[in-house]
């Protein structure tokens, strides 16, 4: 909806304007609210860099002093960049993802109190979780059980044995082969969480080509496809958008700059030619970084080139404080990167030829399932599929009817509260609490992926002015201990484990559930999930038919969310 007189019509606007507006013009206020300011504060900024550099970096450092002829922490370049450096390096970013101190911690991804669930969800009985069996006897509970505590702690403790060891040999993580593939049979949400698609895949590496040295080629294989696979995932009408997104978030980009991400600010909030231009320049900046270390690999020039190329593309996402904030990965890049590519040149990816079965099983999980992911989005996670921040995934938006049903949650086993109960007791006011409410609609509508929503909330309820919006991947981190952008695991089968302990009545909660858009696909399906009807409402939204449309419901979509729509089933 726009108004008379844009220029003038400028933030901040009146609290009591906002929440009295209907939904569609509550959702725009909130996007040109947003547009307006970058939202991240100094002091949040500086809790991450904090953690990043002495528990993360300082504790990998700690671990690494156990190593065989040590050399004492100042000579560090006797230290660091050594292969058993590098492999400490990817035991203990295993363990740390797991704890729960990566991906998905802290208040950059509304964990408020407390910052993350982790151990302290995965360590205790009762808890949800997602088994890929469910309904078998043992394995398939929807709720944690012993067993699924000792395979949890039993996998932490050998990457710890790992971490104190002089030598990360291969009977060290041998067990770790078989316990990570049990924990995510018995819960999806653990495989993912330990970062399977890259951190496991070198381990297996070390364990099965130690003997022959071959590991080293192999893990750069795995850097290779990733930055291939993250560069196709981003051919795509999303990623424009994904720019445009976190550059305005971003604590270095220009503020004088930031307006320009906007096609025209505050009237026009579609990517502009420079965030299309940037999109650009990043795709063809992670494609040319396998190439120039591959091809460059017995060119020391092109090689520092590269690591260069590859430390700039890294260390720029990771300093802009991305979604979901996959900093502690893109470190962990950087430092492969220089440490397989800088420091073994002579690991050539064609030594992987010298053994078949190794190059069958990298093969089979970096292009096959990637491939598969990528064409059917809907059968394989976006962090299996290698499908990094490219603004195209599945997500899920959680209709609660306003009054008492929030309070169903609490019958749940977690180990936090909802993000808004969270949120309630550092804004204690309720008008300032019932606007940051809407704030957390932004994020969704603002990326391309949003517009599916346009069409999918009509048909969703009879008048979503009933309902509060949850965000999935904020039910999914609480009631899940862990989320980082999977739509998967926070959808139509949570909610079916929870159903039973909660008890929603037909209609008091209702699930949004988007697909992303497959490769060379042209649409988005989506479904309206009811707690006790199961699916009432599904379609397919063309997302060429929605690049001149605002990121807010606007016209026809704002008149299909205010009448009234009957019964939505």
């Amino acid at each position: 909806m726009s108004q008379p007189d844009a220029a003038a019509d400028l933030p901040p606007f009146d609290p009591q304007r906002i929440l009295s507006a209907p939904f569609a013009e509550r959702v725009r206020l909130a996007c040109v609210t947003w547009a307006n300011a970058s939202p991240n504060l100094p002091s949040v900024m500086a809790l991450y860099w904090i953690k990043y550099f002495f528990p993360l970096i300082g504790g990998w450092a700690f671990w690494c002093s156990f190593n065989a002829d040590y050399p004492g922490f100042w000579s560090v370049g006797q230290w660091a960049f050594t292969a058993e450096a590098f492999k400490k390096a990817m035991v203990w970013s295993m363990f740390w993802e797991l704890a729960g101190f990566g991906c998905g911690w802290g208040p950059m991804n509304a964990r408020f109190d407390p910052w993350f669930g982790g151990y302290r969800h995965f360590l205790r009985t009762g808890t949800i979780k997602l088994p890929v069996f469910r309904g078998a006897p043992l394995i398939g509970g929807d709720t944690r059980n012993w067993l699924d505590v000792v395979v949890y702690g039993a996998n932490q403790l050998f990457l710890l044995r790992a971490l104190i060891a002089p030598e990360v040999a291969p009977w060290l993580l041998a067990p770790v082969m078989l316990t990570i593939p049990v924990m995510g049979v018995l819960d999806k949400t653990l495989y993912l969480a330990c970062r399977a698609e890259h951190y496991f895949v070198v381990l297996f590496c070390i364990v099965f080509a130690y003997a022959n040295d071959l590991w080293i080629s192999g893990a750069k294989l795995v850097w290779c496809f990733i930055w291939f696979w993250a560069a196709t995932s981003k051919l795509n009408r999303h990623f424009p958008s994904v720019i445009m997104f976190m550059m305005n978030n971003g604590p270095f980009f220009p503020k004088a700059l930031k307006k320009g991400l906007f096609t025209s600010f505050p009237t026009d909030l579609r990517p502009s030619r420079l965030a299309a231009l940037m999109a650009h320049f990043g795709t063809v900046a992670e494609y040319s970084i396998p190439v120039i270390l591959v091809l460059g690999s017995d060119s020391t020039i092109l090689t520092v080139l590269g690591l260069i190329l590859m430390t700039g593309f890294h260390g720029f996402i990771g300093m802009n404080n991305p979604n979901g904030m996959p900093v502690e990965w893109n470190i962990l890049m950087i430092y492969g990167g220089i440490v397989l590519f800088g420091f073994n040149p002579d690991a050539h990816l064609s030594a992987l030829t010298g053994d078949p079965l190794l190059l069958t099983v990298l093969l089979l999980s970096l292009a096959v399932v990637p491939t598969f992911g990528n064409f059917f989005p809907s059968k394989a996670s976006f962090l299996l599929s290698m499908r990094y921040y490219a603004g195209n995934w599945a997500y899920n938006i959680w209709l609660v009817r306003k009054g008492d049903t929030a309070k169903k949650f609490d019958k749940l086993k977690k180990s936090a509260p909802l993000v808004y109960d969270q949120l309630a007791k550092f804004v204690p006011d309720p008008q300032q609490l019932a606007v940051a409410k809407i704030m957390m609609t932004v994020s969704r509508f603002m990326h391309f992926e949003g517009r599916a929503l346009l069409e999918a909330l009509p048909a969703a309820v009879d008048d979503i002015e009933d309902y509060e919006w949850h965000e999935g991947e904020l039910m999914g981190g609480m009631i899940l201990g862990w989320n980082f952008g999977d739509g998967h695991l926070n959808g139509e089968q949570l909610l079916r484990a929870i159903q039973p302990i909660c008890g929603f009545e037909r209609g008091e909660v209702r699930i949004v559930s988007v697909e992303s858009q497959p490769l060379l696909g042209p649409t988005m399906h989506w479904r309206v999930i009811d707690a006790v009807d199961g699916v009432v409402a599904e379609g397919r939204t063309r997302l060429n038919d929605y690049l001149g449309v605002q990121p807010y419901p606007t016209g026809r979509f704002a008149e299909a969310l205010a009448r009234d729509r009957g019964t939505a089933a």
